[in-house]
């Protein structure tokens, strides 16, 4: 049997063809990714998707009768139970969308939805660094952050299916601005995040005139992006030293939240974390130690994710999996 999934994000999507139930080497047999393009609307996006995951059907061969499901990732909110997304910022117009039943029409099998953060929960649960474990968290710190929760062998959603909004968390009085919330967890650990934090610390240089990298011509660059802050760092510059050990010490005390909360054997983290994991990894370990039970911190492994630019594929097939 194969399986399809579509990942669907605000600046590309990919529809990818999988054997359902192979192990992770085994898992993915061809992909097509596509340009969103959110301002031609959903209904284009969707056709283009089915589109997309029929060519993948005719190049390998295999008729909708082979296809044991659909699983689909895409950013939240939406209704994982009803199959609905719900108005995501990054996907404008994308109102109450019945994806799942579109699919079903379509296909003839059945179709999953789960928010981005969960799918790749499961993904790297089941197929990357959260193997063999029981109850791990996982930590998006990407764009956003987000988490999805594996508690006692299951994906845990909530009562409203947001559960792992710990972006939301607030973690300071003031700081720069993430989820609609000063000193939230996702202003010190997301890439918007970032960026802001370091015009926040670059004021300070501007004002006593002070050498940054980040300054090239005493103000801050248009373009900066965490990305940049990071190849700063790499060079040596103090400024980016600041931004991302603040970063690091405000991720270490939102891990040490979810540490006394769950008691989690392993957290995983991706993205920015993962691309500087040898830069946070101490940072991060020792001020979670600070701030946890020691017990339950000692019990807790912090790793960085293993599928890489890959876990939007892993994602969106892994759901027929949970």
């Amino acid at each position: 049997m194969f399986s399809l999934g579509l990942d669907i994000g605000g600046t590309k999507c990919a529809a990818v063809l999988g054997r359902t139930g192979a192990a992770p080497d085994n898992l993915i047999l061809d992909r097509v990714a596509f340009p969103t393009r959110t301002e031609r609307g959903w209904r284009a996006v969707l056709d283009e998707a089915v589109t997309a995951c029929r060519t993948l059907l005719a190049r390998h061969g295999v008729d909708d009768g082979d296809l044991d499901g659909i699983g689909v990732s895409c950013g939240g909110p939406l209704d994982a139970e009803r199959g609905v997304i719900l108005s995501p910022p990054n996907l404008p117009g994308w109102d109450a969308v019945p994806i799942t039943a579109l699919l079903r029409e379509t296909f003839g099998v059945r179709a999953v939805l789960r928010n981005d953060a969960d799918a790749c929960a499961i993904a790297e649960w089941r197929y990357g660094a959260g193997q063999g474990s029981r109850n791990m968290i996982f930590l998006t710190f990407g764009t956003g952050m987000g988490a999805g929760l594996i508690l006692n062998g299951a994906l845990y959603s909530g009562a409203n299916g947001l559960a792992g909004e710990v972006g939301h968390l607030r973690l300071a009085a003031d700081g720069p601005l993430g989820y609609g919330k000063r000193g939230s967890f996702e202003g010190f650990c997301s890439g918007g995040g970032i960026v802001d934090l370091t015009r926040l610390h670059a004021e300070e240089y501007i004002c006593q005139n002070k050498k940054s990298l980040l300054l090239p011509n005493g103000a801050l660059p248009p373009d900066l992006s965490a990305a940049t802050v990071a190849q700063a760092l790499e060079r040596g510059d103090a400024l980016a030293r600041e931004v991302l050990t603040e970063s690091a010490e405000k991720l270490g005390e939102g891990l040490a939240v979810l540490v006394d909360l769950f008691a989690p054997e392993r957290i995983v983290i991706g993205s920015i974390y993962a691309r500087n994991a040898a830069f946070f990894a101490p940072i991060t370990r020792e001020r979670m130690e600070r701030e946890a039970l020691s017990q339950s911190a000692a019990a807790c492994e912090i790793v960085p994710a293993a599928l890489g630019d890959a876990i939007g594929d892993y994602a969106a097939l892994g759901v027929l999996e949970e």
